[in-house]
């Protein structure tokens, strides 16, 4: 916010465009440096957007990694208390002769 509520209008201008208000700045400044100003920044905005998209993909792709390979980790310990098991030597049969 730029001003106070209830005091009416901003005291000092912004310090950023949205991808709209360069588009509207072009359309009344009708000079040739203008317009290719306002190009380059709806242009910056395009990228920013896509950037954010593929951000937000590769966000979601690491999430679903995580929750894949979160399972793994109780399945590999089962096998290994498993293979614990069959390494440990059979218990002693040792039958007593009966008299």
């Amino acid at each position: 916010m730029t001003s106070k509520k209830g005091r009416g209008g901003r005291r000092y201008p912004p310090y950023v465009f949205t991808e709209h208000g360069a588009t509207m700045l072009a359309s009344v400044l009708n000079s040739k440096r203008a317009i290719e100003v306002s190009i380059l920044v709806v242009r910056a905005f395009v990228r920013l957007r896509e950037l954010l998209t593929a951000h937000k993909e590769i966000t979601e792709k690491l999430t679903q990694l995580e929750r894949k390979l979160a399972g793994h980790d109780s399945d590999i310990k089962l096998i290994f208390d498993a293979i614990k098991q069959l390494m440990k030597p059979p218990p002693s049969q040792n039958r007593k002769i009966a008299k």
